[in-house]
Parts: structure tokens; C-alpha cells; sequence
């Protein structure tokens, strides 16, 4: 049973509309259906728009926020549990620990590092819940790519070519789960 899902997304306010309606919906998805969110406490971007439609839907948002980014003030003060952590390794074990599913919105180095790490501990059998990429607005095409790419250049065993699966729309992200 799905209870707790991590969400890796932007924190940038400078993105189209696209995106930030797909977060709501992701948020507001989620918050309905009792699922807490787990993401990094943001107060921008995709990460404010995912955690205030879950919040909105009644639902719950715990975020995970190293102390360094509380002094810089980008942590959410309207989320219903904040986890204080000192490094971003330990914000990212602590989200992974925490979830029974992952999910990548679009995002920048933050986003795709997280993503990557993620996809590595699940080939690893260090995360075993599943790993869903949203691709809105065709965003993860070239990355899906360079990872098909990598598995066609053996790079990448065959058996773990398949350990993440791509959704188109927010609504899709529910037949992984």
C-alpha cells in the first residue's frame, strides 16, 4: 500500500505554466487520495505548487530540508512536518527511507541528480518501491534517450532497462503504483 511518496521536482518560479499545473495536480492527486507527500521543503517552483494543492486537498506534506537552506530562508513554513537534516546526502537517504514510491517531475541538477541516485540505489536493491518519471511536455525525452542509448551500449544491463517507469500525465502515475 502506497502511503508515502517522494517527489523530486524543481524549485524554480521561472518555468512554464505547464509545468506548475501538472505539480498541482500531482498535489492535489495525492492530498485526496491520504497519500503524504515527501519532498526537499522548498518554497518555490514545483515543490510549492505540489506541497500547497496537497495542503489544499487536505492532505499532509512533510519536507526534508538541510539546515544550510532554513538559514538561507527557501523552507515551505505552511507544511505539516519539517525534517531538519545537516547534508543533502542525508536529506535524500532520509526521503528514500520515508517513501513507498518516487517521483521525478521535471527539474534541473537537483532534480536529475536525485533521479539518477534513485534509479542507481533501486539497480543497487538499495530502494526496492518503484521510481516514475513524469515526463510533462515531452521534458525527459532526451534523458530517456541517453539512458536507452546506455543500455544499447551495454553500459547498462538488460534487466535493468525497465526499473523506472514514464508517465505522460499525472494522472498516468497511478497505474505504477
Amino acid at each position: 500500500m502506497i502511503r508515502n511518496i517522494s517527489i523530486y521536482c524543481s524549485s524554480s518560479n521561472s518555468i512554464a505554466d505547464i509545468y506548475m499545473e501538472d505539480a498541482a495536480k500531482i498535489g492535489a492527486i495525492l492530498g485526496a487520495k491520504g497519500i503524504n507527500v515527501i519532498n526537499g521543503a522548498g518554497s518555490k517552483g514545483l515543490m510549492r505548487a505540489v506541497s500547497d494543492a496537497a495542503l489544499a486537498a487536505g492532505g499532509t506534506v512533510t519536507g526534508v530540508i538541510p539546515r544550510f537552506m532554513i538559514l538561507n530562508g527557501w523552507c515551505h513554513q505552511g507544511l505539516t512536518k519539517i525534517i531538519t537534516v545537516e547534508t543533502m546526502h542525508e536529506r535524500k537517504q532520509t526521503m528514500a527511507s520515508m517513501s513507498d514510491a518516487a517521483i521525478a517531475m521535471p527539474g534541473g541538477y537537483g532534480t536529475l541528480e536525485e533521479l539518477l541516485e534513485i534509479i542507481t540505489w533501486r539497480q543497487l536493491g538499495l530502494y526496492t518501491n518503484p521510481v516514475i518519471i513524469l515526463n510533462t511536455n515531452n521534458f525527459y525525452d532526451p534523458l530517456l534517450e541517453m539512458l536507452n542509448h546506455a543500455a544499447d551500449e551495454k553500459f547498462i544491463k538488460q534487466e535493468f532497462r525497465n526499473i523506472y517507469q514514464v508517465a505522460d500525465n499525472p494522472e498516468e502515475i497511478f497505474k505504477f503504483l
